[in-house]
């Protein structure tokens, strides 16, 4: 199999738990994986590395990089081009055009040739008897499809999010008939499998290609065991307490204003939460804006109000930092369409959630019985500042069989449980001769 996964770790990227467990969940079934992925150097100029990412890869699994990086995330002034020099505005532009010109994706597009050309040598050193894509960057259905056109390898398309939902406004995000509508379509017509992280998503899909339908599958995330504290510290509410939101800051300023606002009138209202601290962890900005932008701007202006940005966390240390807090802050975009690998990983800490997102959320359906969950009161001030205080009070009110109760209810959603049957799905449908006489015996 080969496992197209741009995001593969050690990117820290979100999307790096998932493609990890699904590399990991086709080896154990028997498959021989080889992830294609880019170059490790090309994920400084975004997020970063997170090399205990990497250490559950299992390792059988093997990795091919190619040298592919965004040009538009270069920082070195030395390596720029004097036209970008001179004209940084028009040269991005034109960038944006160049890629264009490939594949209707705005900054990925121009590595269509490099992403086929890659599949094609895997495939000549090791014939493939499946291809996963997992999307995004879009044009890797580019690639899948050129994989297919020369090779007739079956493949299958893990989109995650989906391209043609708009999951943030809800609704189209293109038209079937437009370029990148055409390109969907060609290629979803001949996958076997067509994922999606849940059923509003996978919906959506059903309804746009309705012959398609039975091949659409939800897959959804999940939270990794080792990123829940064994142990929950003791609240403290004399000294205050710790909210703390782990996850990239990559919802607009007004979004993280509203939430901060919400948090600073919560102060204002209520004794013990002006004796605690919000802590904000993880990645905010990419290249030249990392950790300097405007929702830096934000959290400086508000550490009079006990706000505080404590930087990325490794892996390996997300259970300790979810030890170390009283309450969790779920700031989500969107609406019915994200859920957000997030909500899986706060539910099972045991903590009490604050919903910072809308009320029709697919967040608010995962969450929904969980017994230190605030409930979905929307993106207003005067109602996140009541969630605010309401997760306070449970955070020093809840009882031992509560907070056994909210772990009980992440149960289910560990994520090796929910990928899996996709995974053997997948295998049922494609397996090659070998694989099934392995399995007989």
């Amino acid at each position: 199999m080969i496992y197209l996964a741009i995001g593969f770790p050690p990117a820290a990227k979100s999307c790096a738990y998932r493609m990890r467990e699904t590399a990991n969940q086709f080896v154990a079934l028997g498959w021989d994986v080889t992830v294609l992925t880019i170059a490790e150097e090309s994920w400084e100029r975004e997020y970063g590395l997170d090399h205990t990412l990497s250490d559950p890869v299992d390792p059988r699994v093997r990795i091919v990089e190619l040298p592919l990086a965004r040009e538009d995330l270069e920082t070195d002034i030395r390596r720029f081009t004097e036209q970008r020099a001179l004209s940084p505005v028009r040269w991005a532009k034109q960038e944006r055009e160049r890629h264009l010109e490939h594949f209707p994706e705005l900054v990925f597009g121009g590595w269509r040739g490099a992403l086929e050309q890659g599949l094609l040598d895997i495939h000549r050193e090791l014939p493939a008897d499946l291809l996963v894509a997992s999307c995004a960057p879009y044009v890797n259905l580019a690639a899948a499809w050129k994989l297919w056109e020369t090779h007739k390898v079956p493949y299958a398309i893990d989109f995650r999010d989906g391209w043609s939902v708009d999951v943030i406004g809800g609704g189209e995000a293109f038209t079937r008939d437009s370029e990148a509508g055409r390109w969907e379509e060609r290629v979803l017509s001949e996958a076997v499998a067509v994922w999606c992280v849940n059923d509003p998503i996978a919906d959506f899909y059903r309804e746009r290609y309705p012959r398609l339908a039975e091949r659409v599958h939800v897959v959804r995330n999940g939270f990794d065991p080792d990123s829940v504290p064994a142990a929950q510290g003791i609240p403290d509410p004399e000294k205050g307490l710790t909210f703390g939101y782990l996850g990239s800051v990559n919802f607009k300023p007004s979004f993280l204003a509203t939430v901060l606002d919400g948090w600073r009138t919560a102060r204002e209202r209520d004794p013990l939460v002006a004796r605690s601290r919000f802590e904000i962890r993880g990645h905010i900005g990419a290249g030249a804006s990392r950790e300097s932008n405007d929702h830096m701007k934000l959290i400086r202006q508000a550490e009079a109000d006990g706000v505080l940005f404590g930087g990325p966390v490794p892996k390996a240390e997300v259970a300790e930092t979810y030890g170390r807090w009283d309450a969790l802050v779920l700031m989500l975009v969107g609406g019915r369409f994200v859920t957000s690998g997030k909500v899986y990983e706060f539910m099972a800490s045991g903590l009490p959630v604050v919903s910072a997102h809308e009320v029709d959320h697919d967040a608010s359906t995962v969450l929904e019985g969980h017994p230190l969950w605030t409930g979905a009161c929307g993106l207003d001030e005067e109602g996140l500042a009541d969630a605010f205080v309401r997760a306070a009070r449970m955070a020093v009110e809840a009882t031992d069989e509560q907070r056994a109760d909210a772990r009980a209810h992440s149960a289910r959603f560990t994520r090796d449980l929910l990928m899996a049957p996709g995974a053997r799905h997948l295998t049922e449908t494609v397996r090659p001769p070998r694989l099934a006489e392995a399995r007989r015996a």
